[in-house]
């Protein structure tokens, strides 16, 4: 046997953390991704990133426009972080990422859940941060399989190929 041989990637668990729209959409962009290459996928969200599965916040999730030394304006100059504290910008920036992402036909989250799932995905909830933000699964979108320990989640990381992915 080649010891030099590619092993494919077999299973990837991310973990979904912060719950600002970017952050919660590249977790569910390679969640699909995944699940669409035929590779098993487990995600958890924890932290604010429950804001991604909890029905009510799902469908207000915001991009963060102070301290993102990310952001830019249209032209490609820097954003100001001056200029995101400013009531009503924060809002109007999220609302210009959903426009964009409409129109490149990107799904709504409660519509990445579902493909994910569907595609044979797996989302899990943490269990320590629904006890700090005193939720339970009732709160959460139908398509979350459990709530989970972190300990619990390692556990079905288990196996040769495959990656945690902490986004």
């Amino acid at each position: 046997m080649d010891t030099n041989e590619k092993k494919p990637l077999q299973k990837v668990c991310i973990i979904c953390a912060k719950g600002s729209l970017e952050d919660v959409y590249a977790s569910l962009v390679m969640a699909n991704g995944a699940v669409m290459e035929g590779i098993e996928c487990k995600v958890f969200f924890t932290f604010f990133g429950l804001d991604a599965i909890t029905k009510k916040q799902m469908k207000k999730l915001h991009t963060g426009t102070v301290g993102n030394p990310a952001m830019r304006m249209p032209g490609g100059l820097p954003f100001p972080t001056l200029l995101g504290a400013i009531p009503g910008v924060e809002a109007g920036v999220s609302a210009m990422m959903r426009s964009q992402m409409e129109a490149l036909d990107i799904p709504k989250v409660d519509e990445f859940l579902e493909m994910i799932t569907a595609g044979g995905g797996e989302i899990y909830a943490c269990k320590l941060a629904m006890d700090m933000f005193k939720l339970t699964k009732a709160d959460l979108h139908e398509e979350v399989l459990d709530v989970l320990t972190i300990g619990q989640f390692y556990e079905l990381a288990d196996g040769d190929r495959t990656q945690i992915i902490f986004t």
